[in-house]
């Protein structure tokens, strides 16, 4: 055997017994005095603890519950009311154009109608003038849906905007598809005795039966158009500026 191999078996030996060496320590011992000194480095919770915590949290008394103010209900009838007192119709702006209730309005209005298409995202000065015009004219305002989705807030937004003034406003987003309305304001000028029947988009008007005019105009310029660019609703339309000019 060469002494390399002595070498490699006396290491080989050394590192085996020092492995049993390291296996044989014995496993550290929990005393009692180990114990007791875990168990003083507890906190500890008193009678006393308890008493003070219920004196700092204590219930109130009856006698201080009487003594607490209880807020009075709030008073409705003495809440702020609008300055005008006219009412917005909310049964009638969710109804919207109905096709039927429309179609007897046609047939039963005595001279020519005009419809304003309008949208709260034009100006609010542009607003205003053709809710004043509409007022003088007997015009009907049309929207095509809710502000916001919510019908409380177009009641209101309606409200702010026509004021005491008597204006119709109806809500029809078929009436855009109706008149071929691509863009507000558009005024729609409906002839005397034209007649509508029920279809595809709710009512119909025929082709010859109302003129439109689409711009950011006023009402008046629209009418005074009609005359000079459609001679079959001159009459008509001059009817409408002569209560638009009498007021």
């Amino acid at each position: 055997m060469w002494a390399t191999d002595y070498l490699h078996a006396a290491v080989a030996a050394g590192l085996v017994a020092f492995a049993c060496l390291a296996f044989a320590q014995p496993a550290p011992t929990v005393t009692e005095s180990h114990i007791e000194k875990a168990r003083r480095a507890q906190p500890v919770v008193t009678d006393q603890d308890m008493q003070r915590a219920r004196e700092r949290n204590r219930m109130p008394t009856d006698e201080e519950l009487r003594r607490v103010p209880i807020p009075a209900a709030p008073r409705i009838d003495k809440l702020p009311v609008p300055a005008t007192q006219a009412p917005i119709d909310l049964e009638a702006l969710a109804r919207g154009f109905d096709a039927q209730a429309s179609l007897s309005a046609l047939q039963r209005a005595a001279g020519p109608s005009v419809l304003i298409f309008v949208s709260f995202a034009m100006p609010e000065v542009a607003l205003g003038r053709l809710v004043e015009q509409a007022s003088q004219a007997q015009a009907t305002l049309v929207l095509r849906g809710l502000v916001d989705g919510s019908l409380v807030r177009t009641a209101a937004r309606v409200q702010q905007l026509i004021g005491a003034r008597k204006v119709a406003v109806q809500i029809d987003p078929q009436a855009f598809d109706r008149y071929a309305v691509t863009r507000t304001p558009s005024f729609v000028v409906v002839r005397d005795g034209a007649q509508a029947a029920p279809c595809a988009t709710g009512l119909c008007v025929s082709g010859d039966g109302y003129a439109i005019v689409s711009g950011d105009v006023s009402l008046e310029y629209a009418l005074a158009h009609v005359q000079r660019s459609a001679p079959r609703f001159a009459k008509d339309a001059g009817t409408v500026l002569r209560r638009l000019k009498s007021q």
